[in-house]
């Protein structure tokens, strides 16, 4: 997930609040593995009862002080947290199961609005089959979200997606798939690069192998390779006039935070090809603006693209800063490498700080020109634009 800044609290919280606090400060400062699984197992009876009882409130509220006092019991604390709602035990004809919810995420890009919709009964079952061939260990069951969703429309809490694991994990259970109620999914916002998800449930029986790669003769990059050349097809129908790029479906947080950093180099590649095809122009024609925006702390960079020859910007892009990121870590390296493999050669990265600010009018990023000074992203009128087939 995209980096969440946390400010300091001093409200008064809850027992409950209170005691995944104490434990998990005893997890951080475990001696062993022996001690480690003792904290970790009141600490996961603890979250499954908060999160059964619908208590987010006492969750967060733990995370935030954890986040001002003990940043190493804050870390194993989201884990713990994020692993609970992802996964369960659930039982079926006298049988235990393990089950994890997972997210099969796509990048994709398009001039037009990159869809967010139901998914067909008949491209569900293509799907289940491609996931369960190359993604999932032998004798998975899986079911699916009937639905591809924006980022906007993913569970916002830990709590709802603990009901959805279950509500898949069941499904799985009885091979069948999820038809969602959409009525209350917010309206996604229109980017010229996005991400889609997929979202199912496995369910294996207790100690068994969950994915391929977890199988002797499996890999992380074998699953892949085929998820991406098998099952890319069956995907084309739900994203026409996209081009995409499928990622490996993974627990749903990791498959979440792997989808928002391979999402940043993929916008610029993006708007570079946008760009081109816009406007009939080589990449070399444009000029890339690289700046840094900060609130309290530096936040992101923003690339603002124009030509070469004029201090106007026609496109931007926003590359946030996740994790444990920071002003020390080298960001402006890696966007200028990306910025040259799309073609671009003159970078212009500029030292001087921005502030954290936004069109007062349309809320919309401002992004830097080549004198320094933030500005809105307008595009002019294609001309001799080549039609180009994206995907």
């Amino acid at each position: 997930m995209i980096k969440r800044t946390r400010f300091s609290s001093r409200k008064r919280i809850s027992p409950d609040a209170a005691e995944l606090g104490r434990l998990a400060s005893g997890l951080a400062e475990s001696g062993g593995r022996l001690e480690d699984r003792l904290w970790e197992a009141r600490l996961a009876a603890l979250i499954d009862r908060l999160l059964a009882d619908g208590a987010e409130d006492d969750l967060n509220a733990a995370l935030d002080r954890l986040f001002d006092t003990n940043a190493s019991a804050h870390d194993e604390l989201a884990d713990l947290i994020e692993s609970g709602a992802e996964s369960c035990i659930l039982s079926a004809k006298g049988q235990e199961y393990d089950v994890l919810l997972f997210n099969a995420p796509l990048l994709a890009w398009s001039r037009f609005s990159i869809p967010a919709d139901r998914i067909p009964a008949s491209i569900l079952a293509t799907l289940k089959v491609q996931l369960g061939a190359h993604v999932f260990a032998a004798g998975a069951q899986l079911a699916l979200a009937d639905f591809l969703f924006s980022p906007d429309q993913l569970p916002r809490s830990f709590v709802e997606t603990a009901r959805l694991t279950r509500e898949l994990g069941n499904a799985a259970l009885a091979h069948k798939d999820v038809e969602l109620d959409t009525s209350s999914l917010p309206e996604t916002s229109r980017f010229l690069s996005d991400t889609r998800y997929i979202v199912g449930a496995v369910a294996v029986p207790r100690g068994a192998p969950v994915f391929r790669w977890n199988e002797d003769d499996g890999s992380r990059d074998n699953a892949l390779k085929e998820w991406a050349r098998q099952g890319a097809p069956c995907l084309e129908p739900l994203l026409t006039g996209c081009a995409f790029q499928p990622l490996l479906a993974d627990a749903y947080h990791a498959a979440c935070r792997n989808a928002d950093s391979a999402s940043r180099p993929y916008s610029l590649r993006a708007s570079v090809a946008f760009l081109q095809t816009n406007l009939g122009q080589p990449a070399e024609s444009f000029r890339a603006i690289v700046g840094g925006f900060h609130d309290r702390n530096l936040e992101e960079y923003r690339i603002g693209f124009g030509p070469r020859d004029s201090d106007v910007i026609y496109h931007g892009v926003v590359w946030p800063l996740l994790g444990a990121e920071d002003e020390n870590t080298d960001i402006v390296s890696e966007i200028e490498t990306v910025l040259r493999e799309s073609g671009i050669k003159e970078i212009v990265s500029l030292d001087q700080q921005f502030p954290f600010e936004f069109c007062d009018d349309c809320g919309a990023p401002l992004y830097p020109n080549i004198e320094g000074e933030t500005v809105h992203a307008e595009m002019p009128e294609p001309t001799n634009a080549h039609s180009q087939t994206l995907h």
